[in-house]
């Protein structure tokens, strides 16, 4: 397991706090490269349907973000899924993309 940075750290709490206020299956955060962050939960509508973290990639791009630091998924499941990383590497292609469990413990 990674050890975080503070930066990183707080994308965690963003994560975790964004899937907690909607009671989502996910949460997400991401830091843009000029710093500025942006969370989201699971969107789950009868028409359209995002992961957490393409959610926050969606908040990033529409706001201007060029690129991505680093991100941070949130999830009981416990993996991935494609889509969010493509999401991710369709900004960055090396920006890191943390999985953690919903206690805050770094799974990747």
């Amino acid at each position: 397991m990674p050890e975080l940075d503070a930066e990183d750290e707080k994308l965690v709490t963003l994560a975790r706090s964004a899937r907690a206020r909607t009671q989502a299956a996910e949460g997400a955060a991401l830091r843009d490269t000029d710093g500025r962050t942006y969370a989201a939960s699971t969107v789950d509508q009868p028409s359209f349907k995002l992961t957490a973290l393409q959610a926050a990639v969606a908040a990033a791009v529409s706001s201007g973000a060029e690129g991505i630091e680093a991100a941070v998924v949130v999830s009981p499941e416990g993996l991935l899924k494609e889509s969010s990383v493509q999401a991710v590497r369709d900004l960055a292609e090396q920006a890191p993309i943390y999985l953690v469990d919903p206690s805050g413990k770094v799974l990747n």
